[in-house]
């Protein structure tokens, strides 16, 4: 009777999984199919499991706009890459500096980092972009890169991870051995460190290419726009929006982010079962 009533409950998980995926993939298979229909097709029912073929068109009315989707690809792909390396690095180095060094500030540092943390970053962002007029930094893409080398939440999950999995033996050996901080940790923490920051990476990589409010007041230039700038910007004209060419768009806006992940995800996986060995 336990044994029949398990494979009950078995066979209910698994259906609600697939219930689960069904729903999660199902938005982004409905933007790729109507990237290959036509406006009227759209205006006419929204939801449609079946391609059409309308979608070199598509593409066409997308290129054919007075920017460069190609451009802001490049673009997006410079600015996220970026604020990914800067802001994995930096906090993994600082949430080694408070996991494996005992100085006498080392608590309060990080009670003020969490302080950042509780801070809105709409209540900045006005302040920052005068600061980046007033010293002529606007249209530039290192003011949205530089400044995720501070991140508080980063820093947060990164210490949170090195605590039971970082041994202060195995530095100290190395120190012995006669290695320099930095190599150690870079050819030490760093690989240690590869399930975190490969999540760490998809969260920052996604948020970056994501951003819009940001750089569309720092960005006024044709020739810097990022994707979602001109994604937002696909409207046509007063009388009529070619909603083929912004699925089209939204659906080059997304593909990246599908690459990162099925890059990182092994990193992933294998962390939450290191996990499990060690638990």
């Amino acid at each position: 009777m336990r044994k029949k009533g398990n494979k009950v409950i078995k066979i209910l998980i698994y259906a609600l999984c697939i219930l689960l995926t069904i729903m999660s993939i199902m938005p982004f298979l409905i933007m790729v199919i109507n990237s290959t229909r036509s406006t009227t097709e759209i205006q006419a029912h929204a939801i449609s499991l079946i391609p059409s073929k309308y979608l070199l068109n598509n593409f066409k009315i997308l290129v054919g706009k007075s920017f460069n989707p190609f451009r802001g690809f490049i673009n997006s792909l410079i600015i996220s890459v970026g604020v990914t390396v800067c802001t994995v690095y930096f906090s993994t180095l600082t949430a080694y500096a408070l996991t494996a060094y005992n100085w006498k500030l080392r608590q309060p540092f990080f009670t003020f980092i969490m302080a950042i943390l509780m801070i809105p970053t709409q209540l900045v962002n006005i302040g920052f972009y005068q600061f980046m007029y007033k010293i002529h930094m606007t249209n530039s893409f290192l003011p949205l890169i530089l400044p995720a080398i501070a991140a508080p939440s980063c820093v947060f999950f990164m210490r949170q991870f090195m605590i039971p999995s970082l041994h202060l033996d195995l530095l100290n050996a190395a120190r012995i051995d006669g290695a320099k901080e930095f190599y150690i940790f870079n050819k030490i923490v760093l690989p240690i460190m590869k399930p975190a920051i490969a999540t760490q990476a998809i969260f920052a990589f996604v948020s970056s290419w994501n951003n819009l409010f940001l750089p569309m007041i720092l960005l006024t230039k044709q020739e810097k726009y990022t994707m979602p700038i001109m994604v937002s910007l696909l409207k046509g004209d007063i009388y009529k929006t070619e909603y083929g060419s912004i699925y089209m768009g939204l659906t080059l806006t997304v593909l990246p982010l599908f690459v990162v992940y099925f890059l990182l995800s092994k990193y992933i996986i294998a962390g939450v079962a290191l996990g499990g060995v060690k638990g």
